[in-house]
């Protein structure tokens, strides 16, 4: 079992933690001498799970372009030459790249070293091998090797520069010619606008070695130059700030379409002509058109915060199924292999947050990827007459919806939301105009009527913080107030729990 101090380090299926001076009370914890414990444990980790000596493995390692990158990028492959790895160096690169690394090169394994949308001083390390990215347990095993102090033998490694971005680029305008089929077929794109927001991340390549290679038009593109310190606004398609600019920048340039990606470029989220965000639910409805192609009848597995709206959308109108499972892209993307491995036909795990994993494209979540994906069928529309807002007009979408975290202040963190959400379905039973969702895989999701609501309400545990997340969504004005209202009456019998988010937009 991890102690406190390893155990602060573990992020579901990331290790992270504070890697530069620079944030008042946050002392930097993932040292050098921590960073090659992490990866001397992921080295006995991976050979013990391929049956092989850790001096007969290959090991890609990658970065995003925070300040602490190149100081981590160095004691990672201190750590594996000194275990006698081979280790191919790529430089600056987006994650999903870092997995492809384990196919393209034929790498044991790969480390990706980023907090993905986090704050410049922090940082941490995602690990892959050819089956995808590790686990939560896998995370917990490779942490416990630090603790216990355990190291590989020493050898005598060797090391490979590779820009592997090269041929990652290459493979997405391979697909964006295959997939348009111009007359023009080398320049699929010319007379296509498109603006990119890389958030001064690692997906500034998108423009520069995919898009404008191909004859597409990226003036009004930003942020596409790498900056660790992030100084125009956080890369994270999830934030408000961020996607107005996205918004703005594809209004100014009058673009055909715009795409934000988050820091490592695992995320993505687009935007329309007219300056609409295609993010969240919107942006899992354009997914699921996509994937749903030539895969009649197919199961399309979201996270639990999706809208009604959109399962409708899935069902009714693409004639697929939707399977609302748990938050965290992880989960989404373990149940939906899981499915496909008992027969049933899954083609797509995406979760509201911009993770999107097609399983043509190894279950990996991709941004770019996705983009490419929503690209191809820009163009496939255009030959129609159609737009990417045309397949949006049936999704219907919520009137009001609200998302509110509430803090726990218990230690124990866990049992108290998990009591909290026992306590509420129990609560739900004994409301007669209360209705508990039958699609009900994490926390608890209530439905509402129109005399009391006319939407629904999701109350569960973060995947990782000690914080309730409520969302509530109604199809009528006013409606969310109305359920906030009657589960404040519960609210008020929970103790551990800060309600106050509730109380100030009940107030308001």
């Amino acid at each position: 079992m991890l102690t406190k101090y390893w155990k602060q380090f573990k992020s579901g299926t990331d290790i992270r933690g504070v890697a530069s001076d620079g944030v008042s009370g946050e002392e930097v914890n993932l040292t050098d001498e921590n960073i090659e414990k992490m990866t001397s444990g992921f080295a006995l980790w991976l050979a013990d799970r391929l049956n092989k000596d850790a001096s007969a493995l290959t090991v890609a390692v990658g970065h995003d372009p925070r300040i602490s990158a190149d100081r981590i990028r160095l004691a990672v492959i201190r750590a594996l030459v000194g275990a006698g790895m081979r280790v191919i160096d790529c430089g600056l690169a987006s994650t999903p790249s870092m997995f492809m690394a384990t196919v393209g090169l034929d790498c044991d394994g790969s480390i990706q070293i980023t907090a993905s949308h986090h704050p410049f001083n922090r940082n941490g390390l995602k690990f892959f091998t050819k089956s995808g990215g590790v686990d939560s347990p896998d995370i917990e095993a490779i942490l416990l090797h630090c603790q216990n102090g355990d190291k590989p033998a020493v050898g005598i490694g060797t090391i490979e520069a590779v820009n592997y971005m090269t041929q990652y680029s290459s493979h997405l305008r391979e697909m964006i010619q295959r997939g348009v089929n111009a007359k023009d077929y080398q320049h699929p794109l010319k007379g296509f606008k498109i603006v990119v927001d890389a958030g001064n991340g690692a997906g500034g390549f998108y423009a520069r070695d995919v898009l404008i290679p191909l004859g597409a038009d990226t003036n009004g593109s930003q942020f596409l130059e790498p900056d660790g310190y992030f100084p125009n606004h956080i890369p994270n398609p999830e934030n408000e700030v961020a996607m107005q600019s996205v918004c703005a920048a594809t209004v100014a340039a009058k673009a055909d379409l715009g795409v934000i990606f988050d820091t490592d470029v695992d995320r993505a989220g687009a935007v329309d002509a007219a300056g609409n965000e295609i993010n969240r639910n919107r942006l899992v409805a354009i997914a699921s058109a996509i994937a749903l192609e030539n895969n009649d009848g197919g199961m399309i597995v979201t996270d639990s915060i999706t809208s009604s709206g959109l399962k409708l959308y899935i069902e009714n109108t693409l004639g697929g199924k939707h399977h609302r499972f748990k938050r965290g892209y992880k989960n989404v993307i373990n149940e939906a292999v899981r499915l496909n491995k008992e027969g049933i036909n899954c083609p797509l795990a995406i979760e509201t947050s911009g993770h999107a994993a097609l399983r043509e494209n190894y279950f990996l979540d991709d941004g770019a990827y996705l983009v490419t994906k929503i690209i191809i069928k820009l163009a496939q529309l255009r030959v129609q007459g159609k737009s990417l807002e045309s397949l949006l007009e049936p999704l219907t979408e919520p009137v009001e919806a609200i998302e509110l975290r509430l803090p726990i202040n218990e230690e124990n963190f866990r049992e108290c939301g998990e009591k909290a959400v026992s306590n509420l379905e129990h609560y739900a039973k004994q409301q007669p105009d209360w209705k508990i969702a039958p699609d009900n895989h994490e926390g608890i999701r209530i439905l509402f009527n129109k005399q009391n609501g006319d939407g629904w309400l999701l109350l569960r545990l973060s995947v990782h913080d000690p914080i309730m997340p409520l969302n509530i969504e109604s199809d009528s004005k006013g409606g969310v107030k109305r359920i906030a209202e009657q589960l404040y009456q519960f609210l008020i019998t929970c103790s551990g729990i800060d309600i106050s988010a509730v109380e100030e937009f009940l107030n308001k």
